[in-house]
């Protein structure tokens, strides 16, 4: 019998990261969440755009991403939306991404979380500042596409 392909449902994308960053590397590492963490996310209340990853200890932590707590949390917890989550990968890609975040330039980016496997993902990438004039360039790019679009909607009709 074969095996039926994994789909990643994506929850939450960081849309800032692509008009900030240009993208060398990505990875998809796991997220140690809480359950009320798990339970809102299922609901869709988080919010990545702040999110920014972070070395420690050699160990990769993510801040900046908002969790709201349900209204229906339990009442003997007190939820932190803003708590730091750490991030799961292997020692030797930590390793690697530690030896590429000390050259100039790269940081690391949260892109996305996403449900694989029934376990909450999280994409980020090894990523390289955009300057201005490469920010408008992006614009620029992204109106001129909107422009196709557009004639061609009008062609079709």
């Amino acid at each position: 019998m074969a095996k039926k392909p994994e789909t990643a449902t994506r929850i939450a994308d960081n849309k800032k990261a692509a008009y900030n960053y240009f993208f060398e590397e990505r990875f998809e590492a796991g997220l140690v969440l809480e359950g009320w963490e798990v339970k809102s996310l299922r609901e869709g209340k988080v919010q990545l755009t702040d999110g920014y990853v972070v070395i420690r200890n050699g160990e990769l932590f993510v801040i900046g991403l908002q969790i709201q707590p349900l209204n229906t949390a339990s009442s003997h917890i007190s939820p932190d939306k803003v708590r730091t989550k750490k991030l799961l990968l292997h020692k030797e890609e930590i390793k690697r991404l530690i030896g590429k975040v000390e050259q100039k330039g790269y940081t690391l980016v949260p892109l996305n979380l996403h449900w694989k496997a029934g376990k909450i993902k999280c994409e980020i990438a090894l990523a390289k500042g955009k300057a201005e004039h490469d920010k408008r360039d992006t614009i620029k790019d992204r109106e001129g596409k909107r422009e196709v679009e557009r004639a061609m909607k009008s062609r079709q009709r």
